[in-house]
């Protein structure tokens, strides 16, 4: 059976370039890093220049890059050292809209007895800059605010934002996993302090991550033990995976311009086809302001279970805006913030596209797709 594969804000495929560059260090150079001979030196050094490539691909300095295990691990990174090197402030600002990685963080040192700022958003997922400017405070340890948002897509004004944070001394942190490699990223001109990002949404294996962490900010890390990462992350290196993300880092800066234009264009047909061909649907998010790769659509008294499992038969892979909680449907967090009704809500999709979806694939779903959403209306428990 064909597959379509329009889950890419979830995982993405391997690249074979990046398979490549990591076979030799999954063979015949296996030595650590750390060691002290020549061969080992070899694995050393193909770290550097991976460090270099991702710095490249951020506008970084490859001494502010820390290689981690994955996005989530750069996160809980970011709050740790924050918190631990401001102990006298007790106050955190995030989104209601985060990524589990950030939001359950936040919840978690809330628990703990931090005051915790979840700022809201409108009904196309956009931030209220006067109500984050107000949230502003001398007792703040921390501002995490996501770069893009891995649901609807939209993309957030983070240098605005972390110019206020830092007219007021503040530390700025953003979850940028779902944006690196989709959108231009400059930290020569964004002043985040600190910024995560994860291998495997731009085509490496699952397992790697990087925390960048500005010269001269205060820093503590999450994971103690060895001397690893300059002493900011310990562990044994992963070099096959460090290796991978550097070349990942290196076709994505290549190709950044090139690729967000083929892939916005695709998305662009397939929204557009959906929108005219089925009645009682909309499209969530900021359509001015998002990633080029991602349509958060709502079809109205339709649950978005059904459409997955319709879709997986036609070997259509993609996500839906609900999750199944103690045998009750709940829209996502993200959408209940926006204020999506329930009945658009409850059957919402994400597709979300990358480099290798092709213009068959986006034709395949736009012929199929009208006849899912007609057959399950016709058997539906909503009504209007």
């Amino acid at each position: 059976m064909r597959t379509v594969y329009l889950d890419n804000n979830a995982t993405s495929a391997v690249d074979q370039s990046v398979l490549t560059a990591m076979l030799p260090y999954l063979s015949t150079l296996y030595g650590n890093p750390s060691s002290m001979y020549a061969f080992a030196g070899q694995a050393s050094d193909a770290i550097d220049n991976a460090r270099e490539s991702v710095a490249a691909l951020l506008g970084a300095g490859p001494d502010e890059i820390i290689f981690t295990s994955c996005g989530s691990e750069s996160d809980n990174t970011a709050f740790w050292s924050a918190v631990q090197t401001q102990p006298e402030k007790r106050h955190l600002i995030t989104t209601r809209v985060e990524h589990p990685a950030v939001l359950n963080v936040a919840q978690y040192w809330e628990r703990q007895g931090y005051r915790v700022t979840y700022l809201g958003v409108d009904n196309k997922g956009r931030l209220d800059m006067d109500e984050y400017t107000g949230a502003l405070s001398d007792d703040t340890a921390l501002v995490s605010i996501m770069f893009a948002n891995n649901e609807v897509g939209n993309i957030y004004p983070v240098q605005r934002m972390a110019e206020a944070a830092k007219e007021k001394g503040l530390l700025f942190h953003t979850d940028a996993v779902q944006a690196v490699g989709k959108t231009p990223i400059d930290l020569r001109h964004l002043q985040a302090d600190m910024l995560s990002l994860s291998g495997h949404k731009i085509h490496t294996p699952k397992g790697i991550g990087v925390l960048y962490v500005r010269k001269g900010v205060r820093f503590r890390p999450f994971l103690r033990g060895g001397h690893q990462e300059s002493g900011r992350r310990a562990g044994t290196e992963n070099v096959p995976y460090i290796i991978g993300m550097g070349e990942a880092a290196r076709i994505a800066a290549e190709n950044l311009q090139e690729e967000r234009m083929q892939v916005a264009n695709l998305r662009d047909k397939l929204e557009t086809n959906l929108i005219e061909r089925i009645p009682d649907c909309i499209i969530n998010g900021d359509i001015e302001n998002r990633l080029p790769n991602t349509c958060n659509i709502s079809f109205k008294n339709v649950e978005g279970e059904a459409i997955l499992l319709m879709l997986d038969r036609l070997g259509i892979c993609a996500s839906s805006g609900s999750a199944c909680t103690s045998g009750s449907l709940e829209p996502s967090h993200v959408l209940r913030a926006m204020g999506v009704p329930f009945n658009y809500a409850h059957g919402s999709i994400r597709l979300s596209l990358s480099r290798y979806t092709t213009d068959s694939d986006v034709d395949y779903v736009i012929e199929h797709f009208p006849g899912i959403i007609k057959t399950l209306r016709a058997i539906s428990p909503y009504k209007d």
